[in-house]
């Protein structure tokens, strides 16, 4: 993460070069195991109004096996934070298909990740490519899911998320009913 400073830097050279309108959507990526209350605050501080966070899964079996552990109350204080920053939107990133993945632990993740209530959920599918990422070269192939419990696993997702009131956007996307996408894609102005 780039220091206070560097990131303060880097958002002055970006609004002397570009006019951001009042009501523009500025959004930054966190990972919550990496970032404190107080950054939370500078971030907002500097204009972001969006924030998406990393979550992938909280079972702690997968963390290892992806070698990234994370609590789920780390996650739940950086989003509270932002919330309690006015951030307009908060994005959780989940990724089916992880080494040691299964379908009950993950439906666990997904009602955790319900419980903290963001305004948006990508559900992407993982895809093992290790000579293009250098970090899955350490996953162990015989811990990824099979194909069929890789897509129950998928259903799954998609049946919890809309029970719980998502909208599924598409393109591995669900957002609330209220939220911007949900609301083009009912509108049929979704493009």
């Amino acid at each position: 993460f780039l220091a206070h400073e560097e990131m303060a830097a880097l958002m002055g050279m970006l609004r002397g070069a570009f006019a951001f309108n009042a009501d523009s959507e500025v959004s930054i990526e966190v990972d919550p195991r990496k970032v404190e209350v107080a950054t939370v605050a500078f971030l907002r501080e500097l204009g972001f109004n969006r924030m998406s966070l990393g979550i992938q899964d909280f079972d702690p079996e997968v963390q290892k096996a992806v070698n990234r552990i994370q609590t789920e109350a780390g996650t739940r204080t950086v989003i509270e934070a932002a919330r309690a920053e006015g951030f307009s939107s908060i994005n959780a990133d989940l990724i089916y298909g992880l080494p040691r993945q299964t379908i009950a632990g993950f439906a666990t993740t997904l009602d955790k990740v319900i419980d903290l209530a963001p305004d948006r959920i990508a559900l992407y599918g993982y895809a093992h490519v290790p000579h293009l990422f250098k970090a899955q070269r350490q996953i162990a192939v015989h811990e990824l899911p099979a194909a069929d419990t890789k897509l129950a696993i998928l259903e799954t997702a998609i049946d919890k998320l809309t029970r719980a009131g998502y909208v599924y956007i598409g393109m591995d996307h669900f957002a609330k009913p209220g939220d911007e996408l949900a609301i083009a894609l009912r509108e049929g102005k979704l493009h």
